[in-house]
C-alpha cells in the first residue's frame, strides 16, 4: 500500500491546500472579478458545505466499492474540473461552483486513507498515523500561504490555477493506478448509517467534532487575509507570511497531537485541553484585535496550533465503530467537522458584515474571532459527557 498511501496524501495535500488559499487570493480575486470578503466567506462555505455533503455517499462507497475508485473519480471530475472553472472565472458566480465542485473531488481522500488505516493496521496506531497523515497533508496549507503568493505574483492567479488543474488531474490518475483496495470486512457484512447514529457514546464526540475545527479552518483558510489587510494594512506577501506561520503551527500540531493518547493514556482529556485553549486564544484576539500585527499573528498560530485536535478526536470516534461500519463511522465524523466549518463560514460572511455596519474593523473582526471562540466553548460542555476510550 505505500505508493498507494503516497498519492492518497498528495490528494490530501492538494485538498488542505483548496481549502485555505482563498485567504492569499482575496486582493487580486477582489480587485479583478469583484470578488469581496463576502463573497469570498460563501465561496469558502460552498467548499465546505459541498465537502461535508458528500461524506455520506462517500461512507457508502468506502464500504461497498472500495477507496480507490471512490478517491480517483472524485478528484478527477470535481477537483480537477472545479480548477478549470476557478481558471476561467469572471465574477463571483463562478467561483462558488469552482468552489462546489472542488469541495466535492477532495471530500473522499483523507477518509480513503483513514478506511485503510482502520481496515489494515492495529487501533492503537491509528491517532498517530492519522495524525501524520494530516501532517503531512497540512503541507498543502504551507503551499495556500506563501508560495502561492509568490506563484499569483510571478506567473498570475489564472495561470496559477491551470497548474492546479493538472497536478490535481495527475494525482487522481496516480490513485487509480496505485491504491489497492481491502478486503470485504466480515465476510461482506454490511451496515447502515443508523446503526452509527444508535451508538449513544458516540453522540459527544460528534458535538465536539462539530466545532474543534471551525475556528482554525475559518481563520486559516478565509479571515486572516481580509483581517490583516484591513487592521493592518497588510499586503499580499505579509498576508502570505502570516498564513505560513499558522499552516505551520497546524502541521507542527498534527505530530504532536497524534501519539499523545498512547503516551497519556487519554483521549478524552487531551482533546478537552486543546480546545479549551483554542477558545481562550480567540478570546484573546477578540479583546485585543489591533494590538500589533506580530501579536495577531501569533494568537492565530496559537488558534491554528491547538485548534488541529481533529485526528485525536476522530480516533475517539473510531473506537466505537465495528469493522463493517468502518467506513460510515469515518465518513459521518468528517461530515461533522466540515460541515461545523462550512456553516461557520457561511454565517461568518452576514455576521461580520452586520457587525462591521456598527463597529471599526478591529472590533468587528474581533467580535467575529469571539464568536469562533464561543462555539467550541459551548462544544467542550457537550464534550464533558463523553466516554474516554483508548485502544
Amino acid at each position: 500500500m505505500k505508493a498507494g498511501m503516497f498519492f492518497l496524501v498528495t490528494a490530501y495535500v492538494l485538498s488542505q491546500f483548496y481549502r485555505a488559499f482563498l485567504a492569499v487570493l482575496s486582493p487580486v480575486l477582489e480587485a479583478e472579478i469583484g470578488a469581496g470578503p463576502e463573497d469570498l466567506a460563501i465561496a469558502s462555505g460552498l467548499w465546505f458545505v459541498s465537502f461535508a455533503a458528500m461524506q455520506i455517499p462517500i461512507g457508502w462507497a468506502l464500504d461497498s466499492i472500495g477507496p480507490r475508485r471512490t478517491a480517483c473519480g472524485l478528484l478527477a471530475l470535481g477537483g480537477g474540473g472545479g480548477a478549470v472553472v476557478m481558471a476561467l472565472a469572471q465574477g463571483p458566480a463562478a467561483i462558488w461552483v469552482a468552489m462546489v465542485l472542488i469541495g466535492i473531488g477532495c471530500a473522499p481522500v483523507l477518509m480513503a486513507s483513514y478506511y485503510i488505516l482502520a481496515r489494515n493496521y492495529p487501533p492503537v496506531v491509528f491517532a498517530t498515523l492519522a495524525g501524520v497523515i494530516v501532517g503531512v497533508g497540512s503541507l498543502g496549507n504551507i503551499a495556500a500561504a506563501l508560495p502561492t503568493a509568490w506563484a499569483v505574483e510571478a506567473f498570475g492567479w489564472r495561470q496559477t490555477l491551470w497548474g492546479l488543474a493538472a497536478i490535481t488531474l495527475v494525482t487522481a490518475a496516480a490513485i487509480a493506478l496505485t491504491v489497492q483496495d481491502p478486503d470485504m470486512p466480515d465476510g461482506g457484512k454490511k451496515g447502515r448509517l443508523i446503526d452509527i447514529l444508535r451508538i449513544r457514546g458516540l453522540w459527544p464526540v460528534l458535538a465536539m467534532m462539530l466545532v474543534c475545527y471551525a475556528p482554525a479552518a475559518g481563520i486559516r483558510g478565509l479571515w486572516s487575509g481580509p483581517y490583516l489587510a484591513d487592521v493592518f494594512a497588510a499586503d499580499v506577501t505579509r498576508i502570505g507570511t502570516a498564513t505560513l506561520i499558522m499552516g505551520l503551527a497546524m502541521v507542527l500540531a498534527n505530530f504532536i497531537y497524534g501519539p499523545l493518547d498512547r503516551l497519556l493514556g487519554t483521549r478524552k482529556w487531551i482533546i478537552f485541553t486543546g480546545n479549551l485553549m483554542t477558545a481562550i486564544f480567540c478570546g484573546a484576539l477578540w479583546l485585543a484585535p489591533s494590538g500589533s500585527e506580530w501579536g495577531a499573528i501569533a494568537l492565530m498560530a496559537a488558534i491554528g496550533l491547538f485548534g488541529s485536535s481533529y485526528p485525536v478526536i476522530m480516533a475517539h470516534g473510531r473506537s466505537f465503530f465495528p469493522p463493517h461500519l468502518v467506513g460510515r463511522g469515518v465518513t459521518l465524523m468528517n461530515l461533522f467537522s466540515i460541515g461545523g466549518v462550512g456553516i461557520m463560514q457561511f454565517a461568518s460572511g452576514p455576521i461580520f458584515t452586520r457587525l462591521s455596519a456598527d463597529n471599526a474593523p478591529p472590533e468587528a473582526y474581533g467580535a467575529l474571532f469571539g464568536l469562533f471562540g464561543l462555539i467550541v466553548a459551548v462544544g467542550l460542555v457537550f464534550y464533558l459527557f463523553a466516554q474516554d476510550r483508548v485502544d
